[in-house]
């Protein structure tokens, strides 16, 4: 899936005096803090973190609390979205104006009936609203079906994708990953066949023991030499 990347970071992290003594559990908290929210620094989510390297020097701030910073690298997981960006998600609800999705169980994405191409029709399935293809009957988007979609914006503020189910590359995973197989199949079986048949028309070569002068022979030219060696015995009898 895309809108996924790694960065690092360097930052300093800023600890109450309370806590000079316990650095080592006071850092990873203040970093959680950045969790789950939109960073305008990092561009992007930050879904992890891994503290890379910490320094042992702090720089302590002048104030009536003098809070002290701790400088570290920190490489950083996250979900930046952009525009044209294939994702993945899990079909939370279906009505016929819309498909809600939910994307690494964290973020909402909506993805509205105008951008739903049209081989797509809302049909009612089991008393259950589905989007089913006219073109394959088998390719149906339904409750808890994972789903690739293509964004078409972020909301940096509520963290919600607007997707879009317009481009041929989209739709269930299930299906287009099989579908996939069943196209590229019928190649491979047309190219077995096809080298099968030239073969057939080649004539079959033998080993080196069977060779005539040192050179591979051919199936022809070993019945041409028995047929020469028939005719020297015709004619020395």
């Amino acid at each position: 899936m895309e809108g996924l990347k790694v960065s690092e970071a360097s930052l300093i992290v800023y600890i109450h005096p309370s806590k000079s003594n316990q650095v080592s559990k006071a850092v990873p908290r203040e970093l959680s803090s950045l969790l789950f929210t939109y960073n305008d620094i990092f561009d992007g989510v930050v879904l992890a973190y891994d503290i890379n390297s910490l320094d042992k020097c702090a720089k302590i701030l002048p104030g009536v609390c003098p809070y002290f910073g701790v400088n570290l690298k920190v490489n950083m997981l996250l979900f930046s979205p952009k525009p044209d960006m294939l994702l993945e998600g899990k079909v939370e609800k279906i009505t016929h104006d819309s498909i809600h999705v939910v994307v690494l169980g964290f973020s909402a994405a909506i993805i509205a009936e105008k951008d739903i191409r049209a081989e797509f029709v809302y049909r009612m399935k089991h008393e259950k609203g589905v989007y089913a293809s006219k073109s394959h009957k088998r390719h149906v988007i339904k409750k808890e079906t994972m789903i690739r979609f293509m964004v078409k914006s972020f909301d940096e503020e509520t963290l919600q994708v607007y997707g879009s189910l317009v481009p041929d590359n989209t739709g269930s995973i299930h299906w287009l990953d099989k579908n996939l197989e069943v196209v590229s199949h019928p190649d491979r079986k047309f190219h077995r066949s096809t080298k099968k048949r030239e073969n057939e028309r080649q004539p079959l070569m033998l080993d080196n023991k069977d060779a005539l002068d040192g050179e591979p022979s051919t199936v022809d030219t070993v019945q041409k030499l028995k047929k020469s060696k028939k005719q020297k015995v015709r004619e020395e009898s």
